[in-house]
């Protein structure tokens, strides 16, 4: 791992003093997942279960806080299975799906959701018309349920496309009064009123934290560094952690430490865990 300056690395070595209240929230896309052409094939990396097993028994809690379904995550993470693992350990492991509008807990183990959001259903019946003056016509778009995410990543030029794409599909959201969520070769509509740094600021409010360590990977991220952000000033620990890629940008400026996608993320952990433990002998 790389620490973006001397301050990053004492706000690292200050969150590992507080370890045992600390909450490790992680994106899944780009973050615990390599990013894909098919999303539907989307797998975490695979060492990230085991040591999201190991590190879970010396910190508070550990959430995935994701674009996706709940359900998506936990299928294509396996991450019920890691659930139950962190359970028997005495520790939660959190699924904030849909930026937070979907919750799972691996002590509730069920995810309660609202209904899908007035205008999503126009939107869907109007997009066919906004991808073909665009020329996106090809472009895949993914029914979430409580939101739609149209994917450029297959098309012959994913950037343009995006490019192209983005300011229609914005105005096509706002009459629908949705809000536009872009990532990596991705344009996600959905409701307003919900996106991952809400969920920061709630769970670390609900579990009396006092460390926060995000790591994220593109602009759907930038809410939650920002409530993390926030969360120092009011005296906790944190860290943010930006999975790097050749895409995307936007976090860096912002990030404590900088890593090299899902492989960096899972050695951060497991670094992370060693150093809790290696302080917990010596301390």
């Amino acid at each position: 791992m790389q620490f973006s300056s001397m301050e990053g690395e004492h706000r690292y070595a200050d969150l590992v003093r507080v370890a045992d209240r600390t909450i490790v929230g992680l994106d899944f896309d780009g973050t615990l997942s390599p990013i894909v052409d098919d999303p539907t094939q989307a797998k975490i990396h695979p060492a990230a279960a085991e040591v999201l097993i190991e590190l879970a028994p010396h910190i508070a809690a550990i959430a995935v806080i994701t674009g996706r379904p709940a359900r998506q995550a936990l299928d294509l993470g396996g991450l019920e299975d890691v659930g139950d693992a962190i359970q028997a350990a005495g520790k939660e492991l959190y699924i904030f799906g849909q930026y937070g509008n979907e919750r799972w807990s691996s002590r509730q183990r069920r995810i309660v959701a609202p209904r899908p959001p007035r205008g999503l259903a126009t939107f869907e019946r109007d997009l066919p018309r906004t991808l073909r003056l665009a020329g996106a016509t090809d472009a895949y778009v993914e029914d979430k349920g409580l939101a739609v995410a149209v994917h450029t990543r297959r098309l012959p030029d994913p950037q343009a496309a995006f490019e192209r794409l983005l300011p229609p599909l914005r105005s096509l959201a706002e009459r629908h009064d949705l809000v536009v969520e872009p990532g990596r070769s991705v344009i996600e509509v959905r409701s307003p009123g919900s996106h991952k740094g809400l969920v920061v600021e709630k769970l670390a409010a609900e579990l009396d934290a006092r460390g926060f360590l995000f790591a994220g990977d593109d602009l759907g991220d930038l809410e939650a560094f920002e409530a993390v952000a926030e969360l120092e000033k009011q005296g906790l620990a944190t860290v943010r952690v930006c999975s790097a890629s050749q895409e995307q940008s936007a976090l860096l400026p912002l990030s404590d430490i900088v890593v090299k996608g899902p492989e960096g993320v899972v050695a951060l952990l497991r670094q992370l865990r060693l150093d809790i433990t290696q302080g917990s002998a010596t301390g």
